[in-house]
């Protein structure tokens, strides 16, 4: 058998030295932004600079049978970058370059380990760029790919799936494929791009995206409502959408949250001390557009729209003040894994189900002794719950009733943030058993030695 000096030699040969090993590793490298620590010590964190080097490591990993985790950025909030005891950590922090941008095509090629915010730099000028927004610009667009994440702007462009034309993947074997490419459709064979995207690095390693952009609006303009009731806002989200203004962002805080993100970021926002002691809930609308005309129109419809379903009052930011409010929005997880929540989730309901889903939780809560703040993407029914509960029992025991409900509306236990470990266990009591089995053969096809990202999504083997 070989010996790990054997083994560490030949990982340095691969990565050009770019490794550290047992007992030299960043803390950075060993975990993701989920609520829960496990600590866990990889053999090795690689770094490789090439697809050729990805696949001459997974080669590596399947002849040594080494379990394999991705990393991008580090800012999922699942579990799913968790390194396994004894494993390889393939790290794609230098794999970030743009390698093509088509401005007639409206299309960029990157390498897996960019960033939201390096990309979005590196469009400027084009009058294009990448309009998935998930709120973290540190985070990786292979990390985007992995979770299929979505954001606040998911109500007008979608999420990840929605914008990923083709990807390069590594094999658990080595091999490199290449899926999809710069077309807007193809009906050409199975679509293994999108069985690809949101499966977590358990099939494959995606090394580089081809992505459709999007052409920049110039104007824009945000919206804050107060309501008396978080009912009234889940009542005219579908008004505003079918009334054809295609806001970019529909955002709902409760009142707990609003008040936590003023006091954390000193929002400024000129609500009226009488407003913000009425108000149980706000409602944040952007709208973007070609023309200032034209969102003059916008914001006048929708002032209408909110004021006949009975706003306490409105207020149009724009400039600092409107950044302000969204910046202190995407800090929402910051600001209550600093208050000391002991769950974040982003379960997605259909829209409509929101009110009678967040009173059904309300209870919920006061039955398992738990405290639930919110916020989330009303525009496409997709809620951020903080939950406060130290007992991990009967947290445990409310998260799998609140899944449950969530299910029985229609909707999903993970709307964007993936299942990765923290949700592996309510996922597999709740889904459908032929679903999973189904899936499971799947990942028997890439993976069948189990080795690609072990431990988490449809995987019930113990970590520990």
């Amino acid at each position: 058998m070989i010996d790990d000096d054997e083994r560490q030699r030949e990982l340095k040969e691969i990565v050009n030295g770019d490794v550290t090993f047992i007992g030299a590793h960043a803390e950075s490298d060993l975990h993701d932004e989920s609520l829960h620590v496990r600590h866990h010590e990889p053999f090795a964190v690689v770094r490789p600079h090439s697809s050729e080097e990805v696949s001459r490591l997974l080669a590596w990993a399947t002849r040594h049978e080494v379990p394999v985790t991705p990393r991008g950025s580090g800012t999922g909030l699942s579990g799913g970058a968790t390194p396994v005891n004894g494993g390889l950590v393939i790290c794609f922090d230098q794999m970030r370059e743009v390698l093509r941008v088509d401005v007639n095509d409206h299309v960029a090629v990157v390498q897996a380990g960019i960033t939201l915010r390096e990309l979005n730099e590196a469009l400027l000028g084009t009058g294009l760029h990448y309009p998935v927004y998930p709120g973290e610009l540190s985070g990786s667009l292979g990390g985007n790919v992995n979770t299929n994440a979505g954001g606040m702007r998911a109500v007008r462009h979608g999420v990840t799936r929605q914008h990923v034309l083709g990807l390069e993947v590594v094999l658990m074997d080595g091999t490199v494929l290449r899926t999809g490419g710069p077309v807007v459709k193809s009906s050409s064979g199975y679509d293994l791009t999108q069985l690809l995207i949101g499966s977590e690095g358990t099939l494959a390693l995606v090394t580089e995206v081809t992505l459709k952009l999007s052409p920049v609006f110039e104007h824009s303009a945000t919206m804050l409502v107060a309501f008396s009731e978080l009912r009234a806002i889940t009542s005219v989200v579908p008004a505003l959408i079918s009334s054809g203004l295609s806001p970019s962002i529909l955002e709902y805080l409760d009142v707990l949250t609003m008040s936590s993100l003023a006091r954390g970021t000193d929002l400024q926002l000129g609500v009226s001390p009488e407003v913000a002691e009425a108000a149980a809930a706000y409602l944040i609308v952007v709208f973007e557009t070609r023309t200032p005309e034209q969102l003059e129109d916008d914001l006048e419809a929708a002032a209408s729209l909110v004021e006949r379903a009975s706003a306490l009052d409105v207020y149009v930011l724009e400039g600092a003040a409107a950044t302000q409010l969204i910046e202190a929005r995407e800090r929402a997880f910051w600001l209550a894994k600093a208050a000391g929540a002991n769950d974040i989730i982003d379960i997605v309901v259909p829209r409509s189900t929101v009110p009678t889903f967040l009173e059904t939780v309300r209870d919920m809560a006061t039955r398992h002794g738990a405290f639930v703040t919110g916020c989330g993407h009303v525009g496409d029914g997709n809620v951020h719950l903080s939950v406060f509960q130290p007992d991990e029992e009967k947290r445990e025991a409310f998260l799998l009733e609140l899944f449950r409900e969530g299910l029985a509306l229609g909707g999903a236990i993970s709307g964007e943030h993936g299942l990765g470990i923290d949700k592996r266990g309510p996922y597999l009591a709740l889904a459908d058993p032929g679903v999973v089995e189904l899936q499971r053969r799947i990942k028997h096809v890439f993976d069948p030695k189990g080795l690609l990202n072990p431990f988490r999504h449809l995987d019930a083997r113990d970590d520990s």
